[in-house]
This record gives structure tokens, sequence and C-alpha cells, in this order.
């Protein structure tokens, strides 16, 4: 376990994205960090694809494409950093992925959520992790495989979570 001693009030947005960058380049294939869009909360995102049946370690994983995002945004007016780490598989219109930000108060700092689309099927409270971004960054995706196995299906599409995973 990596441990990060930095002084979170001295982050800056562009190095740390680029520092993400560097970390998921050896996993991932065309890592790229990139402006978001101006609907998009946080000034950057960096995006990897992947190999799903490598990732999960499960060669008969029905998606064959996904890719990674992960995102900070370190000036708020909450007293950490909001972030998001997705799994998103294009094909299957399914995203899935940690969220801690300013909306769903009533779950707590952070959430988990999934989407089938653009349509959000489930929003469960998550752990709240107060610690260095690039730490986070580490332990979501210590956890992402168990989060993307735990995604309930019916007739090919996500509808939520399985209720037996609760250490999200």
């Amino acid at each position: 376990m990596v441990v990060f001693l930095a002084n979170r009030g001295n982050l800056q947005s562009k190095r740390l994205h680029d520092r993400i960058h560097n970390r998921l380049d050896g996993e991932l294939t065309d890592v790229r960090r990139r402006r978001t869009e101006p609907r998009d909360a946080g000034q950057y995102r960096v995006i990897g694809e992947v190999d799903p049946r490598q990732f999960l370690d499960d060669p008969d994983y029905p998606a064959t494409t996904a890719r990674i995002e992960v995102g900070f945004r370190l000036r708020t007016g909450d007293p950490s950093e909001h972030y998001w780490c997705n799994w998103i598989e294009p094909d299957r219109d399914l995203l899935v992925g940690w969220h801690q930000d300013d909306t769903h108060d009533d779950l707590g700092p952070v959430h988990v959520q999934v989407n089938d689309g653009s349509r959000t099927v489930e929003h469960r409270p998550a752990r709240f992790l107060d610690t260095h971004p690039l730490d986070i960054l580490e332990r979501r995706l210590d956890a992402l495989s168990d989060l993307v196995i735990a995604v309930e299906w019916d007739d090919g599409r996500p509808v939520g979570l399985d209720t037996a995973v609760e250490s999200l």
C-alpha cells in the first residue's frame, strides 16, 4: 500500500491529473487527460481504455471494451475535494462508479451510482475516504473489480447493485 502524506492544500489540478495520467498509463491503454465539457464538474478528466476481461480476470465477461474515467475538483465549498471514478461500457450503456460531490446529500458525502445510458438506476451511500486524492485513486481502483461485478442485470440492462455488497 502506498501512503501519500503530501499537503492536500497545495494540490494543483493540472499537476494532479498529470500524476493520475502517469499512474494509469501502465495499466490502461490510450490514457489521456482532457478538459471537461462545460456541463461537467471540475477542470479535467483522465480517461483510459481497458480490456474488461483482462482487468476483471474473467475471460467470459460479456463486454470487450470499457474505459475508466477519473476526475478531481480540488477547490470546493466543501471541506474535501470532489471526485468521480467511473467504469464505463459504451456498448452496454453502463456507467458505475463513485462520486464525491455536492449532489445527493441524503446519501452522505460519497455515493455509488449505476447508470443505464443517461438514466440513473441506483444511488447508494459509499465509504468516505478522507485522504490524499492519489490514495483515493488507489483505493477505488483496488475496489473497482468488485463494484463492476456487483452490477445486477435484467434482460441485458443494468438495474442496480447486488444488495449483498456492502463495503463500497
